[in-house]
């Protein structure tokens, strides 16, 4: 992509900013972040030249407007993404997931913009027994979180056929890499582990630890947000590795990286977690995508730039 004009809301979080990067270094990038998750630590090598950080919120719609005047793409990344945190606070989560895609999807339908990339969740499949998760199944939303992701689908879904809005909602699996916050309460599980470990302390695992998940990493879910934005798709679309390991597995594989004496800890499973997740990709294979990175690279790039 090149010579666009980009608009990222939640620019300075870790997806956002590994985005913003590489977008950055063809295009004019505007971020939007009210900075309650994000971090402007994230964007210190991005603030300069064609690179303009505006502290706010996907709340404010008449920001939005403003800022999204003749945008090219929108990709909206901006979320409350914590399933704990959803469930303390669902009227919070709502607001910001949903109200705040509904008013992402209004000033890009009144600014025109080209495309809107909307950051989904694997949350919505739910804990299904079914695997891989397909596009085509049904929902089945656990969290508060997860069905305010799901509704915003909806919301790019309805978008796109009364207002002639092009969406594509990347239903994100476990994505992790650089800039993930690890000292959040609500940090995911590789951040989490890398602390712990670095500091010669056991990994905490919640439940049994057989749990599985499907671990993408950041550089390939930036590819796939620029693919699906470059390409005619619309619709929902799977954005993980297409792999799974079990969360012992990955404990045990950090370990071995890090070269740490360490065991484990086991406590108990955390409500509103799910207990396996598989991404089928094949669908997003329609716009060019195919992982680049595999579990061990990817944690080791990881590793090597906390």
């Amino acid at each position: 992509m090149q010579n666009k004009k980009i608009a990222i809301t939640g620019g300075a979080g870790f997806i956002g900013a590994n985005l913003a990067k590489e977008l950055a270094v063809n295009n004019s990038v505007i971020i939007i972040d009210n900075l309650s998750t994000g971090k402007k630590k994230n964007l210190t090598d991005l603030l300069e030249g064609n690179v303009k950080f505006v502290e706010g919120s996907i709340g404010d719609l008449s920001l939005l407007e403003r800022l999204f005047k003749n945008v090219d793409f929108v990709f909206h990344q901006a979320a409350i993404a914590s399933v704990p945190k959803s469930i303390e606070d669902p009227l919070a989560t709502n607001e910001t997931n949903v109200t705040g895609t509904l008013n992402v999807l209004l000033a890009a339908r009144d600014s025109s913009v080209k495309k809107v990339i909307y950051a989904s969740s694997t949350a919505v499949y739910g804990d299904t027994p079914t695997l891989p998760q397909m596009e085509e199944m049904m929902p089945n939303p656990q969290s508060p979180y997860a069905t305010t992701k799901l509704a915003g689908e909806y919301y790019c879904q309805v978008f796109q056929a009364v207002y002639g809005l092009p969406t594509v909602s990347l239903r994100y699996f476990n994505v992790y890499g650089p800039k993930q916050d690890p000292n959040s309460e609500y940090a995911a599980v590789i951040p989490r582990f890398i602390k712990r470990v670095s500091e010669g302390k056991p990994p905490i695992i919640f439940g049994d630890g057989e749990q599985t998940r499907d671990l993408v990493f950041v550089s390939d879910v930036v590819r796939a947000n620029i693919l699906a934005a470059e390409s005619d798709a619309t619709g929902v679309f799977n954005t993980g590795q297409g792999r799974r390991v079990t969360i012992n597995e990955l404990a045990k594989l950090m370990i071995h990286i890090m070269n740490k004496d360490v065991g484990t800890i086991h406590q108990g499973a955390r409500v509103g977690d799910i207990r396996h997740s598989l991404a089928d990709i094949s669908k997003a294979g329609l716009f060019g995508y195919e992982p680049q990175y595999d579990l061990e690279r990817g944690l080791r790039e990881t590793i090597g730039n906390i």
